[in-house]
């Protein structure tokens, strides 16, 4: 597990059933490409965020797979259809195997 790895999410407490909503997620990770050297001339391994992925109430609502040229701590902006109450649950997947979550849940109005 990266140190330091903090997911953030920005969703709305509420929304009327059929509104479309506007979902702001961050992940603060240094991502390393695996291009780069340490100061002895040693390869740097790549550890990144290699996909990110969201469902709403166990449907998927958005399904990203990362590559080394992404930039660290990337932030993604997207829109989805709230159709009822329910949760959001947002995943992002490290090179090194870790997970990391975060849920927000959504009331109707």
């Amino acid at each position: 597990m990266a140190d330091g790895v903090k997911p953030r999410v920005k969703a709305p407490k509420s929304a009327a059933a059929g509104e479309v909503v506007v979902i702001k997620t961050l992940i603060s990770h240094s991502m390393e490409s695996g291009q780069r050297k340490d100061s002895d001339g040693n390869k740097i391994p790549r550890s990144i965020i290699n996909r990110f992925t969201a469902e709403y109430n166990g449907k998927m609502v958005i399904d990203v797979e990362l590559a080394p040229a992404i930039s660290t701590n990337p932030y993604f902006e997207f829109e989805a259809t709230v159709p009822e109450a329910g949760d959001f649950k947002f995943t992002w997947y490290d090179d090194d195997g870790s997970v990391y979550e975060d849920a927000k849940s959504v009331a109707i109005a």
